[in-house]
């Protein structure tokens, strides 16, 4: 077997500085060029092919064997930065944020070592893979209080999994807010693409940003609602002020293009509570991808993108006749949350390597936050077989005794224990749960669920679900009715999708693998007030693909130090 070794130190375009004051048009990094894995047949006009395979094959059922593990190292550590030119505490990767991208091709086995040195704020952690779906390796999801307890500060943990999808995604902490206090970075599984391009640009995240913390913003979402964050970051960084004012501070995201060339961008909104449209002035962009599932390309001007989504773009620089430099513009929508900065969280595309400030317009677009689901057509095609089980959830929010505002999925608000995770409880034998669990048994193997979420409250909702990729059998305004007519031949499949405001969301998925497997919102303030719920998939299949001795040892460590420091869980759990 051939072993790459990787220590995944700070990239350049990550957000690296903690030092106020950067010119709003200074030399910034610019977008790192990864260049795309070699395999056999694979050029930029032939990324249709991949060595033996191709975009065309069954990747659910088929992938190579390539023999090669990439080992990554990743530090959490405390940090103090200034993204947009004001200073504030936040948390790293191996001290950058973004942190940095786990590269693998297709295939591939992933190994992750993660050590928590979060000592200046004592929180444990976990690492969540978003999107990957942990075939038979559910013990590697990372998802405190369901699949692990959480890494106590000075230990590490170790995760392996096969990259089975490939594609664009990233991994984020699923422990409290971490992964919006910083703890975050990219993941591209190189792979065949359904349409021709000429450079990859690598990861491009979307982020909105505050000048306090998320536990600060998260005291006032529990108390008050959603607070109105200050800003938002294109790849770690933006301005904070307007162009023509004296005091902005920070510098834009910048990138120079040759004319001519196409690129490949992977679109990541990796908010805790902001819905972007994307754009960029004059340009086309040929979506390719939707989170890890490779599409049939459509063409875009206006891009909808839900908290936890990706997509894949392929965009031509072919406007130099029109300007030398064209707006990156992420637009938060004001129908699911509040920017102070709305009309300022922007990038710069060059045609000259000269950067200037843009005068190109935005193209038009109608405030919303919509999903994709209507341009999504999958290019390997798959049908859904009729339910072999059904459920439907309202989604609903309400004060509890304490004033703190809880999200319920009928009736239930997840509550569940750091320090007893779901897969423990499974490998002693336990069978009954509590109703804050949130747990629902799937013991049949190979079965199809159908699963309807609604909710009468005029708020979207990115619903996640780990460890499947699932179809979009529906979506609309109202209450669902068994009248509605289900997309059966070939719908959307990812795994984040939009439940609309007063509206439904139908899912579907097979139960082909076992594990305990965590559905949520993923808006941030709501996944820590309740709003998820859990699949046990297949619990007699388990305890066999589970390491006990890993688990246990996580286990024991958190517990140790949960006691010793007085450490008090305050959220839902995940």
């Amino acid at each position: 077997m051939f072993k790459s070794l990787f220590m995944a130190g700070a990239l350049a375009g990550s957000m690296a500085s903690a030092l106020p004051g950067f010119g709003a048009l200074s030399d910034g990094p610019e977008a790192q060029l990864f260049p795309r894995a070699t395999c056999s047949g694979n050029t930029a006009s032939t990324r249709s092919e991949w060595c033996d395979y191709s975009v065309d094959t069954d990747y659910w059922t088929e992938a190579p064997d390539t023999g090669v593990t990439r080992e990554y190292y990743l530090e959490l550590t405390d940090v103090t930065v200034a993204p947009d030119g004001v200073s504030r505490s936040a948390m790293a990767v191996n001290g950058s944020i973004p942190g940095p991208t786990i590269f693998a091709d297709w295939g591939d086995t992933v190994v992750v070592h993660v050590t928590n040195s979060l000592t200046t704020s004592n929180n444990g952690t976990s690492i969540h893979f978003h999107g990957i779906r942990q075939n038979y390796t559910n013990q590697n999801d990372g998802v405190s209080s369901i699949t692990q307890c959480p890494t106590a500060p000075n230990d590490t943990i170790t995760y392996t999994w096969r990259a089975l999808q490939y594609g664009s995604t990233w991994y984020h902490s699923h422990f409290a807010l971490q992964a919006w206090q910083g703890i975050f970075g990219g993941i591209i599984i190189n792979g065949p693409a359904t349409a021709n391009y000429d450079e990859d640009l690598g990861m491009m995240f979307l982020n909105d940003w505050d000048h306090q913390t998320v536990d600060e913003l998260y005291s006032t979402a529990e108390t008050s609602g959603p607070p109105t964050l200050d800003n938002g970051l294109i790849n770690g960084t933006n301005v904070y002020g307007d162009d023509d004012s004296t005091t902005q501070t920070g510098y834009r995201y910048n990138v120079t293009w040759t004319s001519g060339t196409s690129y490949r961008l992977r679109l990541v909104n990796a908010a805790v509570d902001t819905h972007w449209k994307f754009m960029i002035d004059n340009h086309t962009m040929e979506v390719i991808a939707s989170d890890l599932v490779p599409i049939t390309p459509y063409n875009a001007t206006v891009l909808d993108i839900g908290m936890g989504q990706r997509y894949d773009i392929i965009v031509t620089a072919d406007q130099a006749d029109v300007a030398d430099n064209f707006w990156i513009r992420a637009i938060p929508q004001s129908a699911c949350s509040d920017n102070d900065s709305t009309d300022n969280i922007k990038g710069i595309i060059s045609y000259t390597g000269t950067i200037t400030t843009p005068t190109t317009s935005a193209y038009t677009y109608t405030d919303s936050c919509d999903d994709e689901t209507d341009n999504i057509s999958p290019y390997v095609s798959k049908t859904v077989d009729s339910a072999n089980w059904d459920e439907l959830e309202s989604a609903s929010v309400s004060k509890n005794t304490a004033g703190l505002f809880k999200w319920y999925l009928n009736s239930t608000s997840m509550l569940v224990d750091w320090a007893s995770p779901t897969l423990e409880s499974v490998i002693n034998g336990n069978t009954t749960w509590e109703d804050d669990d949130a747990v629902i048994q799937l013991d049949e193997a190979n079965q199809w669920v159908y699963f309807v979420i609604e909710t009468t409250l005029a708020v979207p909702h990115p619903i996640h679900l780990h460890g499947h990729d699932f179809f979009v059998l529906a979506q609309g305004s109202g209450t669902y009715s068994s009248s509605i007519t289900l997309n059966t031949d070939n719908p959307p499949r990812r795994d984040t999708a939009m439940l609309p405001s007063s509206g439904y969301l139908v899912m579907a998925w097979e139960t082909d693998n076992p594990g305990a497997w965590l559905m949520h919102c993923h808006i941030g303030w709501h996944t820590s007030e309740g709003f998820s719920m859990q699949f046990v998939e297949r619990y007699s299949e388990i305890a066999a693909i589970t390491d006990n001795s890993t688990l246990t040892d996580t286990c024991d460590t958190w517990t140790t130090f949960q006691e010793e420091y007085s450490i008090e869980q305050e959220d839902s759990g995940v």
